[in-house]
């Protein structure tokens, strides 16, 4: 069974940093895009960034600048490096996979991670 299992989220003070982790877990014949959104209370779920199989990048407009998505050399591990942290960016972060399984593509979300961004 494919899981997506999201670590590294926690408590920073305004301006510091975190990275996140999101690790694919099970079988799978490929990825199109993993990425990370994030849903804030009584907000909507957003895009905070992605990274397609072939290394491009798309990013959210209040994160421009500040976060950046990166995966390992397998591919099969991305991360979320957060800079200047702000106490708008609190918020439950979700991890995305669009991965290529047995079957054809299918979407998977991780289980989520808190980020609170708090003095």
């Amino acid at each position: 069974q494919v899981q997506l299992v999201e670590s590294g989220g926690g408590l920073v003070q305004p301006g510091g940093s975190l990275r996140l982790s999101c690790a694919t877990s099970g079988t799978i014949f490929g990825i199109n895009a993993m990425g990370w959104y994030r849903q804030a209370p009584g907000k909507q779920r957003e895009l905070v960034a992605v990274i397609h199989s072939g290394g491009g990048t798309n990013y959210g407009d209040s994160v421009k600048g500040r976060f950046t998505i990166s995966r390992d050399n397998a591919g099969n591990t991305v991360y979320l490096q957060m800079n200047s942290l702000k106490s708008e960016d609190t918020a439950v972060y979700y991890c995305h996979g669009d991965l290529i399984m047995w079957g054809g593509p299918q979407e998977f979300w991780g289980q989520g991670t808190r980020v609170t961004v708090s003095s």
